[in-house]
């Protein structure tokens, strides 16, 4: 376990994605098609490219990214904190934002970024969709000619296989085998395509994502067998 790397150095990030239209009809031929063929080894026989769509939001080419919730720890002679910061809006806007809280305030060899499953979805994806949008990557995304050990980057997905990698286990399973009070969300991933589109809701679904960076924090602390926030902590979060 990385137990040396100091709290307050660690950014922990949650990201959550949309199909990039409502719907499949708004796309132009050459995507539709283009769809279809990424999608058909996903897709079950008697579903359509098009049934298939409102799964398009995990996919960087042709999803994108409707917020980014951040949080770090701070420490005042010896007094623990947590405090949370969200991003949302148009798609380059947020991005560009985000870019700049690690461009300015953690862009030094210290300082690392931690998600759930993060090396395989958060991460990528956010590099991704910079790409597209013309966006220079930051130093803690451009991972060209760096050794794996020279990653920084903390998945505690990853943490919690120990070499096994072939398991998947989901935050919400990690927090419960590990004893972590469960945050009271009133969506989960799955509902995130209709909330945004459907109930035109964001707000709902910036809670739901500041609440995972919250549980990705103490699944952490708790990977580090150290003291989990307590409720007081938990209610004395700053959301900036």
């Amino acid at each position: 376990m990385p137990d040396k790397i100091h709290l307050e150095n660690i950014l922990f990030l949650d990201i959550e994605t949309v199909p990039e239209k409502s719907s499949f009809d708004q796309l132009d031929e050459t995507t539709k098609e283009l769809w279809a063929h990424k999608s058909q080894y996903q897709r079950k026989n008697d579903t359509t490219a098009e049934e298939f769509y409102e799964r398009a939001g995990i996919w960087a080419e042709f999803g994108k990214i409707i917020c980014i919730s951040v949080g770090y720890f701070t420490f005042q002679k010896e007094m623990r904190s947590f405090r949370i910061t969200t991003f949302h809006g148009e798609e380059a806007t947020l991005l560009q934002e985000f870019k700049e809280v690690l461009d300015e305030h953690f862009n030094h060899t210290k300082h690392v970024l931690c998600a759930h499953n993060g090396k395989e979805f958060d991460f990528p994806y956010i590099a991704r969709r910079m790409i597209i949008h013309g966006i220079s990557l930051p130093h803690k995304l451009d991972l060209f000619g760096k050794k794996p050990w020279e990653v920084p980057h903390i998945d505690t997905m990853e943490l919690w296989k120990f070499g096994d990698y072939k398991h998947y286990t989901s935050l919400k399973l990690m927090a419960h085998v590990l004893g972590i009070p469960s945050p009271k969300e009133d969506i989960d991933g799955s509902m995130v395509r209709v909330v945004y589109y459907e109930e035109n809701n964001l707000e709902r679904i910036v809670t739901y994502c500041e609440l995972d960076v919250l549980t990705t924090a103490q699944v952490y602390l708790r990977l580090r067998n150290q003291n989990l926030l307590t409720d007081q902590e938990v209610k004395n979060i700053v959301y900036e």
